[in-house]
């Protein structure tokens, strides 16, 4: 699984005009489910997400977790983190998850992180949609859960 985290003052998410999911104060998480992903992959990233200390503390440091700071959550699916774009200019995206498999996984991550922040807003898997968002720092971080799997960690 691939996740694009951006700290955020706020974010939204709409389709066809309508706000869909939304969070205040948090994470935006764009997540990509590879294909030979497991529930393995997403608990792993999940772990790293919610423990990241990437919101500032009362000196000014980078040192405080979405948890920490009571933040909340907006999670969009988004297949094309696996783009290939290694050949022409045309990105292929075959590495990416069966939709079936790859909403499972969405879904479970979504649900599974209600357990740790209050809200988890989401953006509707497949639909074309509109994100807006107030990136805050910025702080944009990608993450992948391959490299998690590494003993170095």
């Amino acid at each position: 699984m691939k996740a694009v985290l951006q700290r955020v003052s706020s974010a939204s998410v709409s389709v066809d005009g309508v706000t869909v999911g939304e969070c205040g104060r948090g994470l935006m998480i764009l997540l990509g489910v590879a294909e030979g992903d497991t529930w393995e992959d997403g608990e792993r990233l999940l772990q790293k997400i919610v423990k990241l200390r990437i919101f500032e503390d009362g000196d000014g440091k980078m040192n405080r977790s979405v948890t920490d700071v009571g933040g909340e959550l907006l999670v969009i699916s988004q297949f094309t983190l696996l783009a290939n774009y290694r050949r022409g200019n045309r990105p292929d995206f075959i590495s990416a998850a069966h939709p079936y498999v790859a909403n499972e996984l969405y879904e479970r991550f979504c649900r599974e992180a209600e357990n740790y922040v209050s809200h988890v807003g989401r953006g509707i898997f497949g639909a074309d949609m509109k994100v807006s968002l107030v990136n805050d720092g910025p702080v944009t971080i990608v993450m992948d859960s391959d490299v998690l799997k590494s003993p170095k960690n």
